[in-house]
């Protein structure tokens, strides 16, 4: 059943280009309060850019982003910082940087220039490391975990930061499926406890069944599909948008899992 609960962020008619190539065109949609949002799509659909312009870390070139009815450019960059998490598929973490020291980069929204460390900061990076279990890799280099350690990490950065929506690229992406499992159930969990509203890029079509309340569908920076994960997946949109066929298992109407056959 589609959520009717007002947007807490909403694309109309979004388009972004660069270097006179298309990424994305008049895009329209909207992210729920609560909901646990996925966006899939091919490879080169769109997916990371749009995620990156709701998320206002990159400006549309028509169309515009509002938050809660207000244009997203009007929020400085500090309130939208507080209000907004991002969590790349690769981010760039410099040599020698422990995981403290990379949880703690979550609070910089908060801190004002010149000040120190406050205990309310100490209190949120440390409750930060244990939510995600990361607090006993505290003083060891980032660079030495392995790849779902290192998404504990950031994901830890993410929750010092307390931000209402978290944008996800690609959580799982080169992960075992034990860490992609692990991975998963730590974000579903992280939303439950703390209210997040979660929009996650994914290219795993069950997984996105399982985790997600609605989906977005990219093709070619076109929405192609948008709606309850459940129902939004049927065979005629795989075949249509990402070329294979399949067969789609339903328990009482409701998609359940995607089998692919062939391309």
């Amino acid at each position: 059943m589609e959520l009717t609960v007002e947007a807490i962020l909403r694309a109309e008619a979004v388009s972004y280009r660069v270097h006179g190539h298309t990424i994305l065109q008049g895009v329209d949609a909207h992210v729920v309060s609560g909901e646990f949002l996925g966006i899939i799509g091919p490879n080169g659909a769109g997916k990371t850019t749009l995620m990156r312009v709701l998320a206002g870390l990159a400006r549309p070139t028509a169309g515009r982003v509002l938050w809660q009815g207000r244009p997203l450019t009007e929020l400085p960059d500090r309130e939208r910082a507080r209000r907004i998490g991002f969590v790349s598929q690769n981010p760039a973490i410099g040599f020698g940087f422990t995981v403290r020291d990379v949880v703690s980069m979550g609070r910089y929204p908060y801190r004002r220039l010149f000040e120190g460390w406050r205990a309310a900061d100490q209190e949120a990076v440390q409750a930060a490391m244990a939510a995600t279990g990361v607090s006993h890799l505290e003083d060891r280099p980032v660079t030495d975990l392995s790849g779902g350690e290192r998404q504990r990490v950031f994901l830890a950065r993410a929750l010092a930061q307390q931000p209402r929506v978290l944008f996800l690229d690609e959580p799982i992406a080169n992960l075992d499926v034990r860490y992609q499992l692990e991975v998963l159930n730590l974000v579903s969990g992280l939303r439950e406890r703390h209210g997040w509203t979660v929009v996650m890029a994914i290219h795993d079509l069950n997984w996105a069944l399982r985790y997600c309340d609605r989906l977005l569908v990219l093709q070619a920076g076109r929405v192609a599909a948008c709606g309850a994960a459940q129902s939004v997946l049927n065979e005629d949109l795989i075949a249509t948008v990402f070329g294979v066929k399949s067969r789609v298992e339903r328990d009482g109407g409701r998609a359940v899992r995607v089998e692919f056959l062939s391309v």
